[in-house]
């Protein structure tokens, strides 16, 4: 699949994703010393550690990925992030992008604002570990894992020009009200309704255990979701400027698919139903860690 990336717009993209990155383990991890201008010691460090990284930059990733798509194409689209406690993750894109900062003014886009978004983060009069209401820009809590599918498809009905991009853990597959969402497609009517892109995050292991759809092989990870009325696309690897290619290059192929669907139907009338796009992105947890 050819990558609509340019070398300056692909050191870009890495740029703010290892940004976001850096953001999102400096709240699971620093008390103080935000920019490590000062040799790093027990001090500094947080003496309780919530948040996970294992499935953080990922989340990242997609975000960043997202926000080019949507730049470029002039998108309506709503991120809804599946994986509990992928919290940093989220918090971290919006203090970059500058919208934290609009709805909290203290926490400001300096040194002194990333000191305080740190310490916040899973703090005593601070802010949770998960994706909370206060969170600008969620519509999804995130706090008991299994219904990011459910209220993805919710935000879409009844409303024809909105993508929920909504990322699935692969722990998170696992649950009851996940494995049941993925059929809400049966009742998504492409004139009347928006669209959900599904992106199921293999990495490989939930909290403590392997996860099935991780460890399961590529063919038949295709013939279930074909099986559920998806066509997947599947991104998977770990070099970081190939992944960068290849998720730009799957995201314009589904965004593609998903205005020919919309159009199909605004013209012919809604015949059957369509198989709608969905993304299997795989990469090592806790990427770009030790």
């Amino acid at each position: 699949m050819k990558s609509a990336l340019g070398k300056n717009e692909l050191a870009l993209i890495d740029a703010y994703w290892r940004a976001a990155n850096y953001l999102s383990v400096g709240q699971i991890y620093l008390y103080d010393n935000p920019l490590l201008k000062k040799p790093l010691t027990r001090a500094h460090i947080k003496p309780r550690l919530l948040g996970h990284w294992g499935t953080t930059p990922g989340l990242n990733f997609i975000y960043v990925h997202l926000n080019r798509v949507i730049k470029e194409q002039d998108l309506n689209m709503i991120y809804i992030a599946g994986p509990g406690h992928g919290g940093p993750g989220i918090v971290a894109n919006a203090y970059l992008e500058g919208t934290y900062s609009d709805v909290y003014p203290t926490v400001s886009q300096d040194e002194r604002g990333m000191k305080r978004l740190f310490k916040q983060f899973s703090f005593p009069g601070g802010i949770p570990s998960h994706v909370a209401p206060e969170t600008p820009g969620s519509i999804h809590e995130g706090g008991e894992l299994g219904y990011s599918l459910s209220h993805a498809f919710g935000a879409v009905f009844d409303n024809p020009d909105l993508i929920a991009a909504c990322v699935v853990g692969d722990g998170e597959a696992e649950t009851g009200p996940l494995a049941t969402s993925w059929h809400s497609n049966k009742f998504l009517n492409p004139l009347t309704d928006g669209v959900v892109l599904p992106i199921l995050h293999l990495n490989g292991y939930k909290i403590a255990n392997p996860t099935v759809l991780a460890r399961i092989s590529h063919d038949e990870l295709d013939h279930l979701f074909r099986g559920y009325g998806y066509i997947p696309y599947f991104v998977e690897g770990h070099d970081p400027r190939k992944m960068h290619r290849l998720m730009a290059a799957t995201l314009d192929a589904v965004v593609r698919d998903i205005r020919r669907i919309k159009a199909a139907a605004r013209r012919d009338g809604v015949k059957k139903r369509p198989l709608w796009p969905m993304i299997v992105l795989r990469t090592p947890k806790g990427w770009t860690g030790p």
